[in-house]
């Protein structure tokens, strides 16, 4: 969006001067390659509260993207996070007291956050839902939501699966509770033509995600797929099918450098890529554009960043930029 919106006013500009209009379109580029603003807006405070837990890559690039169009649109950006619901609540509550211009956050437990959506409601601050919560977002009052839709995600990867021919899918579930990550497996168990089994495990603890996927491995030699729901888990699912003896592929939801490598080497079949990058950058900017100028995208519908599935033959064009945090 943002593209499109400089390339119109730099024809336009062109179009009063033919080199005046360049000059200041140049300009414009530096600065924002320079990391300062490239507009005169006035110095607007939004912040963005998630339900990540610490190390996260996903999140680092959603806040990479944040912070970029933060940049160039001269927003001071404040990022707090928490993977308990309670606690995401208090942080957005925090930023509402100290009265900041907009607010982005995640509904991945949304009837822990639909207080106080409200409330940054009622004290005049716009708010934008991303990457979970899609279902909820306009009835609590969000501006709009930006991330991909968990159900049809979910669709592509079962009808992925139905093309390299598995017949037994195991989906591993790293947060319970998180309306997302059981739609991603209610959209593959729609769409996938053999049966799916459902593996809940404690994501903060990487040593039991593991020896809980090898036992189920072990103990189910017939599953031939392992469907894990975040980057930073598909290189564990891969250890624990080699400590296994199992010959079931390994496929992700998510994209991240370990992935990318992973695509490119074989150890992983495919990746859903829902973008991240996008969530966080078109957050900020959608909020700047919002306050600036009074326009929304969607129509009252989400934008999506996804589902876009990625496999070994994408894998090298992408390492480029997972290395530097934007994929």
């Amino acid at each position: 969006m943002s593209a499109v919106l400089v390339a119109v006013l730099g024809a336009s500009l062109a179009g009063c001067s033919s080199t005046g209009g360049k000059r200041a379109e140049d300009a414009r580029a530096a600065q924002a390659a320079g990391g300062k603003a490239a507009v005169n807006t006035p110095r607007w405070t939004f912040a963005m509260v998630t339900h990540s837990g610490d190390g996260d890559t996903f999140w680092d690039i959603v806040q990479n993207g944040a912070e970029q169009a933060a940049a160039k649109d001269n927003i001071k950006f404040v990022y707090g996070h928490d993977k308990e619901a309670q606690r995401q609540s208090q942080l957005v509550q925090s930023y509402i007291d100290q009265k900041v211009d907009g607010l982005i956050v995640t509904l991945a437990k949304p009837d822990a956050m639909k207080d106080v959506v409200a409330k940054a409601e009622k004290a005049g601050i716009p708010v934008i839902t991303v990457n979970s919560g899609a279902e909820e977002s306009k009835a609590y009052g969000a501006l709009s939501h930006i991330g991909q839709d968990e159900t049809v995600a979910g669709e592509a990867v079962g009808e992925e699966l139905n093309k390299r021919g598995k017949k037994k899918a195991l989906c591993v579930l790293h947060e319970q509770g998180n309306v997302g990550h059981e739609q991603r497996c209610a959209g593959t168990a729609k769409t996938f033509k053999g049966d799916l089994q459902k593996l809940y495990v404690e994501g903060t603890n990487m040593p039991d995600v593991q020896s809980s996927i090898e036992s189920k491995l072990q103990a189910d030699p017939s599953i031939d797929s392992v469907v894990t729901l975040g980057a930073p888990f598909a290189p564990t699912a891969v250890k624990a099918k080699e400590q296994a003896g199992s010959k079931a592929e390994i496929d992700t939801f998510d994209l991240n450098a370990q992935v990318a490598g992973g695509l490119k080497d074989g150890s992983l079949g495919f990746a859903v890529d829902q973008q991240p990058y996008l969530q966080g950058y078109e957050a900020v900017d959608l909020l700047w554009l919002y306050k600036y100028n009074s326009d929304m995208l969607g129509g009252g519908k989400p934008v999506l960043t996804g589902p876009q599935v990625i496999t070994k033959k994408d894998a090298t064009a992408l390492q480029e930029y997972t290395k530097r945090g934007t994929r």
